[in-house]
Order: C-alpha cells, then sequence, then structure tokens
C-alpha cells in the first residue's frame, strides 16, 4: 500500500510513522508513506499557502491554487483509490473504515490547517472526509498520522501475528475482553480460573461473555448494529 499526505508541517508526521508497528511495515515493504510538503506549490516566493477568507472572520484559509496543483501532480504518477481530508466535520472514523481502507492499493491524504481548506478542493477533489472525533486540533497531522497507524498495522504480514488484529476492540463491534498475563498470582490478584484451565472452548466462550458485558457497559452503542 501507499499512502501520500500532503501537509504544512510534515515533521509532525515524521516520529509517529517511524516507529513500532508502522516502521516495521515500512521496512518490509508492506507500506509507503510519502510526505509532501504544500509549500512546494505555494503561490509566491514567500512559501504563501494560505489567505483571508471572503466575507470576513478570523483565521486564514488555505488556498485552493497550492493544493489543486499538488494533487494534479501527484496523481501524474499515482492513481488513488481515496483523497482523503481531515476535517472535523467528516465522517467519525471507525474500526469498519479502517478496514475498508486497508483494502485500498493507494490512499492520498490531506491535513488541513489553519480555518480549513477552500470548500472548492473539497467539491472537485475529495472523495473521503474523515474525522477522529468531535473536537478540533490545531492542524490534521495528528489525525492523519492515527488514520494510518489504524490502516497500517491491518495489512497482510505487518504484524506478528496476523490473527491478533481480529480480536481487537470493534472488530465485530465488541470491545477485547480482559487481558491477563503472568504471574497468575499478583499481590492476591488472581486470574480468572477459566484462563488456566486449558479448555480453549471454554475460553473462547468466557471471552465472548466478557466482551458482550464489557460493550454493554461501556459502548452499549456498538451493539445497535
Amino acid at each position: 500500500m501507499r499512502i501520500d499526505i500532503i501537509t504544512v508541517i510534515p515533521e509532525l508526521l515524521e516520529s509517529p510513522l517511524s516507529h513500532s508497528i508502522m516502521k516495521r511495515a515500512r521496512d518490509k515493504g508492506l507500506l509507503e508513506v510519502h510526505l509532501h510538503h504544500l509549500r512546494q506549490w505555494a503561490v509566491n516566493e514567500y512559501g504563501q499557502v494560505d489567505d483571508y477568507q471572503y466575507g470576513g472572520g478570523a483565521g486564514m484559509v488555505m488556498m485552493p491554487e497550492p493544493l489543486a496543483k499538488a494533487i494534479e501532480a501527484l496523481s501524474q504518477n499515482t492513481q488513488y483509490d481515496e483523497i482523503i481530508y481531515m476535517t472535523p466535520d467528516g465522517a467519525t472514523f471507525n474500526q469498519a473504515t479502517a478496514n475498508q481502507l486497508s483494502m485500498k492499493q493507494n490512499l492520498l491524504i490531506i491535513c488541513g490547517h489553519y480555518k480549513g481548506i477552500d470548500q472548492r478542493i473539497r467539491d472537485h477533489f475529495v472523495t473521503r472526509e474523515i474525522s477522529i472525533g468531535d473536537y478540533v486540533l490545531s492542524g490534521g497531522e495528528l489525525a492523519a498520522a492515527i488514520v494510518v497507524d489504524a490502516i497500517g498495522r491491518l495489512l497482510p504480514g505487518v504484524l506478528n501475528d496476523e490473527t491478533s488484529a481480529l480480536f481487537d476492540s470493534f472488530q465485530d463491534n465488541l470491545l477485547a475482553p480482559p487481558v491477563y498475563t503472568r504471574p497468575a498470582d499478583f499481590r492476591g490478584w488472581k486470574v480468572p480460573d477459566i484462563l488456566l484451565s486449558g479448555d480453549l472452548k471454554k475460553i473462547e466462550e468466557w471471552r465472548y461473555e466478557q466482551a458482550v458485558q464489557r460493550t454493554t457497559e461501556r459502548k452499549p452503542d456498538l451493539l445497535k448494529d
């Protein structure tokens, strides 16, 4: 998979995408992530990519010309399955969306900044708009890093145990059950006997019951789906 990201602050993305599972994915050649500084396509020698908004109001808006040039230049070499804009008013990102996007080959992500991007770019280039929650960040870079991480770990061969992702929270609309490791008795706090029984069928039944109970208590809205 290839993911291109257009940003005015590429430094914010370099560290999150250069460690742990994302580093492993890139080192294995399973995921390519390319950062593109929007100021390469600035409208003048000063690197301008934003301007005042029509109609007045506080805050600057990312201009259409640099973004259009960036998207068109990158599209000359790559055919994108989705051009994604990270924005607070987009569809809320969830595991189902991560699953869908992990099946794509090429993605282009636009990181908003300031008061956002000119609406004409959204109307004529963007194919999907994504939000990571009902709050506002300083820019779309951290949100983009979250999306890339959630997608990247699902790619076949990235995780050491490929079945691991299938049992994450939100797969099948359930939260993951409680997990335990050694020692079996820590300060008198013991691991449930069922997990030490060796009876795999009963263990799976227990885990399912715990997942349903946890989901009911903490995120009952997931059960509606």
